[in-house]
């Protein structure tokens, strides 16, 4: 890491930062010749913030805060290494850190941890799972008292239309996206294909598969750090929020995934179209957790605005072979490739908490050896299914009590969770619709 800051002598200043609950990036910009510290010692700051709200407020009732002194904790760099911010002006550079107790021990309230602590259970059966995420964002002009879609730099037009896989939509931002491209190449984020979505202004964008959960976690972090720097660079906001437009499609971040043996053979390939048994056994872990685990797939309270039935998210907890009403899909293609597409989550995620969600229900249902319910065939709209929680409270409700989110989570990072929805519930009660929709539009 040292070696990276002298052969970019043009750096002229870090930002070390830790993910919170929220997946804000919380930490300290440090001028890049006291930077050596940080890569020997670490830096330290209280273990609260990273249980702070979306507005960056203490949790009122924390046991972090007052009742133990606010301690520190802490933080070492992770095994990224130093990244350049190409959406800053100043040359600088980021190092992504996480939190461990005084004694070295990881904390458990970090949600780098959790989602560590899920693949060291995959490890000690000889097992990793290959993930690979697909982000939708906005691009927004937020200048005006109303959302819209940017005008485009090439057309000065503004369309205010849906453009489901439209090159021209693609093309109108060119610079934006070649501009996210070589970002991308800088950071060494595998971004691959670029569509435009069914939203005003939505975009997706496809991480390439990674056999390093960690580091695929990181990506979408750090991917969405980057999009919503960037597009301020270029005039307009781009934003994770999962329904910006109440009339429109709302923005998800779905999640495949296979599991590789020691042999580097995929698990869930029987060398045909069904998937093993223990493909299986990871699809029915991931339901029997879907419902408790909703608060982490839909955090805030503008994600409940995107499961709804009929608009592109699902709503009942179900699986099925190429059916993209399910929660659940069994994508098709190649047999080696056979792969589980876990659906529910919004783009407004703490990814590391997602990945941990998602690949920590699928290795209990394997540990267990659980056997799924039947498939499901046509809209799984209309068919009879257990639901997915309809509303922020419920969801809350349900991960603090649900014994599949107990087998995933620690206790701690349970209680600092709903800790802080609870907080954030209260509060945002008293914000109109319009307020609400200004601090999700750059947080999340």
């Amino acid at each position: 890491m040292q070696n990276w800051l002298r052969k970019n002598p043009h750096v002229r200043t870090i930002r070390v930062a830790a993910a919170d609950l929220n997946g804000q990036p919380r930490g300290k910009r440090i001028p890049s010749r006291f930077a050596d510290k940080v890569t020997t010692e670490g830096t330290r700051f209280p273990f609260s913030v990273l249980n702070l709200d979306i507005w960056g407020e203490d949790i009122d009732d924390s046991p972090l805060v007052f009742d133990s002194g606010d301690r520190d904790g802490v933080l070492k760099p992770t095994e990224r290494g130093f990244l350049p911010m190409p959406w800053l002006e100043t040359p600088s550079a980021l190092l992504p850190i996480w939190m461990f107790h005084e004694d070295g021990r990881p904390y458990e309230g970090d949600p780098r941890h959790a989602l560590r602590a899920v693949l060291d259970r995959f490890k000690a059966r000889g097992l990793t799972p290959v993930c690979a995420v697909e982000l939708e964002f906005f691009l927004i002009d937020d200048s005006g008292r109303n959302l819209q879609v940017p005008i485009s730099p090439r057309s000065g037009k503004r369309r205010k239309a849906a453009e489901t896989l439209s090159i021209r939509a693609l093309d109108q931002f060119d610079n934006f996206f070649t501009d996210l491209y070589d970002a991308c190449e800088e950071m060494d984020i595998p971004a691959d294909t670029a569509i435009s979505e069914a939203g005003l202004g939505q975009f997706e964008i496809n991480m390439m598969h990674c056999d390093d959960a960690l580091r695929a976690a990181d990506d979408a972090w750090l991917f969405k750090m980057l999009v919503k720097g960037l597009a301020r660079r270029h005039g307009f906001a781009a934003s994770f929020m999962a329904k910006p437009y109440q009339d429109y499609a709302g923005s998800g971040l779905h999640t495949h995934f296979s599991v590789l043996d020691q042999n580097g053979k995929n698990v869930f390939d029987n060398g045909g179209p069904e998937g093993t048994d223990l493909m299986k056994n990871a699809v029915a872990g991931c339901l029997a957790a879907m419902a408790g685990s909703a608060l982490v797939f839909a955090p805030h309270l503008n994600s409940y605005d995107r499961l709804v039935p009929g608009n592109h998210a699902p709503t009942g907890v179900s699986w099925a072979y190429e059916n993209r009403t399910s929660s659940i899909r069994i994508p098709s293609g190649s047999n080696a490739a056979r792969r589980i597409e876990h659906r529910v989550s919004g783009g407004d995620v703490n990814p590391y908490l997602m990945l941990a969600a998602v690949l920590g229900a699928a290795i209990t249902g394997i540990e267990d050896a659980a056997t799924p319910p039947p498939p499901v065939t046509g809209n799984a709209y209309e068919a009879d299914l257990p639901q997915i929680p309809a509303t922020w409270d419920a969801a809350i409700d349900a991960f603090e009590t649900d014994p599949h989110v107990a087998r995933i989570f620690a206790p701690e990072l349970i209680r600092n969770l709903v800790l802080t929805k609870r907080q954030e519930v209260h509060y945002m009660q008293e914000l109109t619709p319009e307020e609400r929709v200004i601090i999700y539009l750059d947080t999340v």
